[in-house]
């Protein structure tokens, strides 16, 4: 789940897998990125060592404590409800102030930009388990999967970004990837000295908010890629590595439901049930609330319920099959249930089927009404103009008419006026005459 690096990066494994050493396969033998390396060595040793030395030399004050906590938090509902659900699976839309948070505190958890982790992110999920493909594959063992993938570059962990073309259109992904380094510098080295320097002391904010909190926050994701593929149940699927663990839940802000999340991926919810301990289910909700989030996306109940009686069916079936003898009765009421169960389904997509159809139908009757009514509409504004035109040319023909009268009048006066000045004109040289 985590991405981390600046520059594509890859895993590294240490474990046989199917029998044969990644060392043997020149795509598993990647070369050391120092970068990454150095970051997360000297982060990791300095929160082990000095970190707890200085709170036991000097101690740290309750206002480093309560950043630490609030920023921890920030950081797991950055990654969690931003990154994850909200960028890198699309299960809901968010109002733009939530996304600039979510960009932030996300970016905060020095992780990689929103762009960059999504990208690999997808690529998990499409190939996930595959040795060669899967940027954090656990076949290639747990240290690998938490955070060896990061220390060297390999292959599978070159970033792909034709699976992210509308990320690059959301505005706030493609600032945030342009300036990821200011924003990491800005809040994980400037924002805690400032803290420090308000409270009164710089370094222990540094040691605790800057240094702790970024370590807690990286292994806490880190988590989600290698445990939650190794430890839990599988009550939705066992189709891939996934697994479902209360403890990683809690831990991990809800992301440890990790079994339904790779089954149902585009839901907003990895924890469906209302005690799941899914912090981020609750943030989106109470986003919701606020009018910050819309369109929440849901998995179908029947299809989760189905999810869950087919791997109650397959489980049942290895149990049965491990019995010697007296299972004969079990197993024909097992397979009358599993005939009854298929039949459900069938039924199920059927009315899926119909449903579609009518969809269909009533999509193609509305475009038939609205094209009626279109025409009607046109037809309508086709008969107004074509009046208006004939009421237009009557009228302009009037005034042709009425004006070849007045010029006619005019002329007609004319020529009577040249008529009396002729007359006039005679007579006076008549008189002159005599």
């Amino acid at each position: 789940m985590t991405e981390f690096t600046s520059a594509p990066m890859k895993g590294t494994s240490t474990a046989s897998i199917n029998g044969t050493n990644p060392g043997a396969n020149p795509d598993w033998r990647g070369t050391t990125n120092w970068a990454v390396t150095a970051v997360l060595g000297l982060t990791f040793l300095t929160a082990i060592t000095i970190v707890p030395w200085y709170g036991i030399a000097h101690g740290y004050s309750a206002w480093a404590w309560a950043l630490f906590a609030i920023f921890m938090v920030f950081n797991g509902i950055g990654i969690g409800s931003g990154y994850h659900r909200l960028w890198s699976h699309r299960t809901y839309e968010a109002h733009p102030l939530l996304k600039w948070f979510l960009a932030i505190v996300g970016g905060m958890a020095l992780q990689n930009s929103i762009i960059v982790w999504s990208a690999r992110h997808r690529v998990h999920h499409r190939d996930v388990d595959d040795n060669e493909k899967d940027p954090y594959s656990i076949g290639r063992g747990f240290w690998f999967a938490h955070i060896g993938w990061m220390l060297k570059d390999y292959p599978s962990g070159d970033v792909d970004y034709s699976v992210v073309p509308d990320l690059f259109k959301d505005p706030v992904a493609a600032f945030q990837h342009r300036w990821y380094w200011t924003l990491v510098v800005a809040t994980n080295v400037a924002l805690p000295l400032f803290l420090g320097w308000l409270t009164g002391d710089m370094l222990g904010m540094f040691l605790l908010v800057g240094i702790a909190r970024l370590v807690i926050s990286h292994h806490v994701t880190f988590f989600i890629n290698s445990l939650a593929h190794m430890w839990g149940t599988q009550p939705y699927t066992d189709e891939n590595s996934a697994r479902d663990n209360h403890f990683l839940a809690l831990i991990t802000y809800g992301e440890g439901y990790h079994n339904y999340h790779h089954l149902f991926q585009s839901d907003y919810r990895n924890g469906i049930r209302w005690w799941h301990l899914d912090i981020n289910k609750w943030f989106i909700s109470t986003c919701a609330l606020l009018g910050l989030v819309k369109n929440r996306k849901r998995a179908p109940a029947f299809k989760v319920l189905r999810a869950r009686l087919n791997m109650e069916f397959k489980r049942a079936q290895q149990k049965l099959e491990r019995i010697q003898d007296g299972g004969a009765g079990w197993k024909d009421q097992l397979e009358q249930e599993y005939a009854q169960f298929v039949e459900t389904v069938k039924q199920w997509q059927q009315l899926q089927v119909e449903r579609v159809q009518l969809g269909k139908q009533a999509l193609s009757d509305r475009i038939d009404a609205e094209k009626a009514a279109f025409s009607a509409r046109i037809d309508a504004e086709r008969a107004a103009i074509s009046a208006r035109f004939d009421a237009e040319k009557a009228a302009f023909t009037a005034r042709i008419e009425a004006e070849k009268q007045a010029l006619a009048a005019r002329f007609h006066e004319l020529e009577r006026s040249l008529k009396m000045q002729h007359k006039r004109v005679a007579l006076l040289a008549a008189q002159v005459h005599i």
